[in-house]
C-alpha cells in the first residue's frame, strides 16, 4: 500500500464531495459528511485540521472504501 500523504481536511472533504457526499453540518472544528450508497446511509465526519493525522486519514479511507466499494488505493490516487 502507498504511503499516505499529508493533506489538510479541507482537501478530504473536497475528495469527499467528488464522490457525492454533502456537507450536513459542521460543529467546532469537524465537518460531517452524508451519502446514500446501496448498503445505504452513509455520515462521515472529518477534521477540519491543517493537517489530517494519519491514523485518521487512514480510517476515513477505509470507510469511505468500504461505503462505495472503492479500494483505498483509488482513494489515495485521487486525493493526490
Amino acid at each position: 500500500m502507498p504511503k499516505l500523504p499529508q493533506v489538510s481536511g479541507a482537501k478530504a472533504i473536497k475528495l469527499l464531495q467528488s464522490l457525492g457526499y454533502t456537507r450536513l453540518r459542521q460543529k467546532g472544528n469537524h465537518v460531517t459528511l452524508r451519502k446514500v450508497t446501496s448498503l445505504g446511509e452513509h455520515n462521515i465526519t472529518v477534521p477540519m485540521d491543517k493537517v489530517v493525522t494519519k491514523g485518521t486519514l487512514n480510517d476515513i479511507m477505509t470507510e469511505v472504501g468500504l461505503w462505495n466499494n472503492i479500494t483505498k488505493e483509488e482513494l489515495l490516487k485521487r486525493l493526490r
